[in-house]
């Protein structure tokens, strides 16, 4: 009985399966269920056993050569029916028929038929049950016929989509099994992604995230996305990985952010949620920062400043003028008109710790406290601009001169901070201000290794601006009361926008989404993550109805669980008995720096008790011997900055001795000169410069010493510590 319900299909064979996602694969018979005519089976998946119970009919369906045989062969013991009539003997064929079709038809009709040939005198009962029998069965085989159909039809999209999928596969591409991944995990998420109808939510501290298009370079190279953006807040990186016995497999990162623009927002979408909400804010007596964050060529100087059509920029489309253009909107605004208020505009880049005037033909500026610890950029001009067009005029300027510098991922890479401010005054007095800051490229901050002193002390810089700056932001939005603005350039020049209660700051991380750029990706949402932590939950991946659990998706994938993916920045633990120093201990080695400390009178600067503070909040990033170099970076560059300052005084004061001596020499060429005084003249002139002089070759001396100790500091990095922020 069970042998002609389950056909050929045994406990142990191996029988094609269909999954819920539409995948085929095969997997072991375990169990026969006659109850309900299913069979149960088991795969094993990604190390796992899984199992379900699948109805016959589909498994006939995937498997026809185990299906029931068409017809029924006569037992050998049992003999001949006899033939009083064609009729009889036609429905008693009939039977058969319906029996061999219909799968599920139970095994007493067999019995009848058995029967029928035992008892030949019961003949005329028997037909006219048969023919009731025979009018019963014609409807099942209807529905078996139906069932043929569905099954054909299911055969032959089968096959369509095979020679499909056949057509599709690139065989010069080595990333198709991962773009197939990558596919399938797609076709399982219900997009949900922004659009101008969503409200804008007020934030204090905005963080969000852009993604680019692949870009001609990229599509050369035939290099994949691995970058998506199933909703408005939710970011998933495919990383690819493979294991130890070359399988390769996906690792899928999820992030969560305030935004998430897909590759096909436009600038002005970006911001409309992200600094449009701000202008207001400067309005207000307030202070407002924007940032672009991000890897090179990941699209922070479009996002920004505009538009690229070749080498030639549309500034027009760029926050910058997107912003200024809200701002003379709101000037014209009834409650803001009255305020009588003046607009200004200010372009400066921080390069290698160094201010320098986008406006003043690249000026070098100093960046000075006064008595009140307010930071005052010395020399910076500030320009007078009337409309739009005049803050274009200044960007187009500003862009010109601009340090830059050829990277693998761009041409032209911004090696510097760009510092754009929009600064509001009435009669003179500082009203608001709006800082938009287009940050050098990440990845430089790993090159503290360089053979090169100058890349060194870019990536230094960088790397410490940008850990300064994520400080700086975390203690705005917790409200602590130190904040280590002093441990950057940047930080420091932009300190009035980190305190007061009235400053609102937004972060635009751009990422590039092709598989080649994967690991500096990764780095910039970590980044942007720790700026304001973000939780992330299964719930919040937007999977359709129908792709079931992840487990599911497909047997090659791996999924790592979210919690890993979101990497928590260790807190600063501070003993509440020495709340009022809240220094940090570092150790590191003894180096030259400790022995100059005492002439240089810089030890305990509020500059290195900042590094410090900033070294011990980021032990994830930074390592022992990453601080040291810090630490004789910094060091090095403000000896740098007193042995200009002092060479400088010297050739101020040569020129005056250099009339002092012009004087003496014309005094001898009188007849009756005072020779007492003309040498006592010159030994005090001589005296005077030998003191001098030798000071400042003193600390010559010193600078060249920290030059060699910023040098033996950079070899002792560990390679695998430090990264790209």
């Amino acid at each position: 009985m069970a042998a002609a319900n389950f056909g050929k299909i045994q406990i142990g064979i191996y029988v094609e399966i269909k999954r819920s996602d539409g995948r085929i694969h095969q997997a072991m018979v375990t169990s026969l269920n006659e109850d309900n005519e299913s069979v149960t089976v088991e795969w094993i998946e990604n190390g796992d056993t899984k199992g379900k119970e699948i109805d016959l009919e589909s498994i006939f369906s995937l498997n026809p050569d185990l299906a029931p045989d068409e017809d029924i062969e006569p037992s050998p013991e049992t003999p001949p029916p006899p033939t009083p009539s064609a009729k009889v003997n036609k429905i008693v064929k009939s039977r058969r028929t319906v029996a061999s079709i219909k799968n599920d038809t139970p095994g007493r009709d067999n019995r009848v038929v058995g029967s029928t040939r035992a008892r030949p005198t019961q003949l005329p009962e028997q037909s006219s049950s048969s023919q009731q029998n025979a009018r019963r069965k014609s409807n099942c085989v209807k529905e078996v016929e139906k069932l043929q159909e569905k099954r054909e039809k299911r055969r032959l999209q089968q096959q369509e989509l095979r020679e499909k999928r056949a057509q599709d596969v690139d065989a010069t591409n080595p990333n198709y099994e991962i773009m197939c991944m990558i596919r399938d995990f797609r076709g399982s998420l219900d997009y949900r992604p922004l659009t101008t109808a969503d409200p804008i939510d007020e934030h204090r501290i905005c963080v969000c995230v852009r993604k680019r298009p692949l870009n001609k370079k990229e599509t050369l190279m035939k290099d994949l996305d691995v970058i998506t953006i199933p909703s408005k807040d939710v970011v998933m990186v495919h990383e690819p990985k493979q294991k130890v016995d070359l399988t390769r497999y996906l690792e899928n990162q999820t992030f969560r952010f305030d935004y998430a623009f897909d590759d096909t927002a436009p600038n002005e979408m970006v911001y409309r949620f992200t600094a449009r909400p701000l202008v207001e804010t400067i309005f207000e007596r307030g202070m407002a920062t924007c940032f672009a964050y991000g890897q090179t060529g990941s699209g922070k100087t479009h996002t920004m400043g505009g538009d690229f059509s070749g080498k030639n920029q549309d500034c027009s489309k760029g926050i910058y003028a997107l912003a200024a253009r809200d701002v003379f909107l709101m000037l014209k605004k009834p409650n803001y008109k009255k305020l009588e208020l003046q607009v200004y505009a200010t372009f400066f880049e921080i390069y290698s710790g160094k201010v320098f005037d986008l406006l003043n033909r690249k000026t070098k500026l100093r960046v000075l406290e006064d008595g009140k610890q307010q930071v005052q950029v010395v020399g910076l001009q500030e320009r007078e601009v009337k409309c739009v067009e005049d803050v274009l005029k200044l960007i187009e300027i500003g862009n010109s001169c601009r340090t830059s510098g050829q990277t693998s991922a761009n041409a032209h890479s911004s090696r510097s901070h760009a510092v754009f401010q929009i600064i509001l005054r009435r009669k003179g007095k500082l009203h608001g201000k709006f800082s938009l800051i287009d940050l050098a490229g990440n990845e430089r901050g790993a090159d503290t290794s360089s053979a090169d002193r100058q890349t060194r002390l870019e990536g230094a810089e960088i790397n410490k601006s940008l850990l300064a700056l994520k400080e700086c932001i975390r203690a705005l939005g917790r409200n602590k009361p130190h904040t280590p603005f002093r441990a950057s350039k940047l930080t420091q020049v932009l300190r009035d926008s980190f305190i007061g209660e009235n400053s609102r700051t937004c972060m635009i991380a751009t990422i590039s989404p092709g598989m080649a750029s994967c690991e500096n990706t990764l780095n910039t949402l970590r980044y942007a993550n720790r700026v304001k932590e973000f939780g992330i939950s299964p719930s919040d991946i937007p999977f359709s109805q129908g792709s079931g659990s992840r487990s599911d998706l497909s047997p090659s994938y791996e999924y790592d669980d979210f919690s890993p993916s979101i990497t928590r920045v260790k807190e600063l633990t501070v003993d509440p008995s020495a709340a009022g120093d809240i220094r940090p201990i570092i150790h590191h080695a003894p180096n030259q720096i400790d022995d100059l400390e005492t002439q240089w009178g810089v030890g305990s600067s509020p500059q290195r008790d900042d590094l410090k503070l900033l070294c011990e909040q980021n032990e994830e990033e930074v390592s022992p011997q990453l601080f040291t170099f810090h630490e004789a970076v910094s060091q090095m560059v403000e000896m740098e900055e007193q042995v200009v300052e002092d060479h400088r005084a010297v050739f101020q004061e040569s020129i005056r001795w250099l009339e002092d001596e012009k004087a003496l020499l014309e005094m001898t060429e009188e007849v009756d000169y005072d020779v007492d005084s003309y040498a006592t003249q010159l030994e005090a002139i001589l005296e005077q410069k030998i003191d001098i002089l030798t000071e400042l070759r003193d600390k010559v001396k010193s600078f060249r010493a920290a030059l060699q100790e910023e040098e033996q500091a950079s070899k002792q990095i560990n390679p695998k510590r430090p990264r790209a922020l």
